[in-house]
């Protein structure tokens, strides 16, 4: 395959993507660390790491066009992630309810559960 000249400007979105997918995964995962409860963790990977993840395919994504290729497990791999990512939240949240699992939500920073 030929390798094909990317234009400037392209190559300043496929970096800011690139940049603002990290950002995001590295948000989601000082939110795994630093939230109280399973509830609250659970958040951060599927919102800020889901959006971090779909910023770096969307780079890749754009280089691959600038390649004149089409990208098709780029799109597949989007698909796949938006799909999945509310779905195993929602049954991971129920299996967490059902098993009561005590959440800290509601209360003041620092204090304990009573």
């Amino acid at each position: 395959m030929a390798n094909f000249e990317i234009h400037p400007l392209l190559q300043l979105l496929i970096i800011a993507c690139l940049l603002v997918g990290g950002l995001f995964a590295l948000i989601g995962a000082i939110g795994m660390l630093r939230f109280a409860d399973f509830f609250m963790r659970l958040h951060a990977p599927t919102k800020a790491t889901t959006l971090g993840v779909g910023g770096v395919l969307i780079a890749s994504l754009l280089y691959h066009w600038s390649q004149r290729q089409f990208g098709v497990q780029e799109l597949l791999i989007t698909l796949f992630l938006f799909i999945t990512a509310p779905v195993s939240a929602n049954l991971l949240a129920k299996a967490a309810l059902h098993l009561r699992l005590p959440s800290k939500a509601g209360l003041p920073p620092g204090q304990p559960r009573p």
